[in-house]
């Protein structure tokens, strides 16, 4: 690997953590570089996936307190979320480097098409019902399904399906989306590791530059627009489906 190969992963990596600390969508950004970098699209999204999950945590460590108030609803949709990550990754897995890049372009476009329409999909606070209500669930396991096979746009999903089966404050969703999304990866990582498709090398240049990235986010949040980064990842996004539908 190229001195300038790592430099640019561990550029995307920090910015991935920085959009994402300020406006999310930093997967398109780890996917990208690892395409770049000459990983197959399955190896490419696995190790993307595994960028990521130091991110959830820290994200999930700072909702606790919300995370404690809704502690059996959490743990009900933690559960039907492994359960649909396991169908993701399993399915992921079983596609053959060629099959599945041929659905990165369309994966991508609905994907970035979700980001974009990110704001109109937050939930407004409204009545709260039980989170893990029978259309919660059903939402959710569509969604960690979905998690767990590519994961680009999947929190926007999360908060959106959330707070259309159960409502209620942001923050309490989003809590639930944090705590979500550690379950859905760590399947996911379990399953890619076993089936030899992640790339440790590269995921250990991009992890810590995530982490810094996601605390500089913090400073950069109250300085950036956050329509500006939010256009910045749909171009990046759309650009990603170009390359991979001209290329294929």
């Amino acid at each position: 690997m190229t001195i300038a190969m790592i430099f640019l992963l561990f550029a995307s990596g920090f910015l991935s953590g920085a959009v994402n600390a300020i406006a999310g969508g930093g997967t398109f950004l780890t996917f990208g570089a690892l395409t770049l970098a000459g990983l197959p699209p399955i190896s490419a999204n696995a190790t993307s996936s595994v960028t990521q999950f130091p991110g959830y945590i820290t994200s999930t460590l700072a909702y606790r307190t919300e995370l404690k108030e809704m502690k059996r609803g959490a743990i009900v949709l933690g559960i039907v979320s492994a359960v649909g990550a396991v169908g993701g990754s399993l399915f992921l897995i079983s596609l053959s480097n060629p099959a599945f890049r041929s659905m990165v372009p369309w994966l991508l476009l609905g994907a970035t098409a979700i980001f974009a329409a990110g704001p109109k999909l937050r939930p407004k606070a409204k009545g709260e019902s039980h989170p893990a209500s029978p259309l919660g669930l059903a939402m959710q396991a569509v969604t960690s399904f979905y998690g767990g096979f590519f994961g680009a746009g999947m929190g926007i999903m999360m908060l959106a399906s959330l707070g259309l089966a159960s409502g209620g404050d942001y923050h309490r969703l989003n809590a639930l989306k944090n705590f979500l999304s550690i379950v859905i990866a760590a399947v996911a990582i379990v399953i890619f590791a076993s089936a030899g498709a992640l790339s440790w090398l590269h995921a250990v240049i991009m992890i810590p530059a995530v982490a810094i990235g996601g605390y500089a986010g913090v400073a950069m949040a109250k300085k950036v627009p956050q329509n500006v980064l939010r256009w910045m990842v749909v171009a990046a996004g759309l650009g990603l489906a170009a390359y991979y539908f001209f290329t294929g």
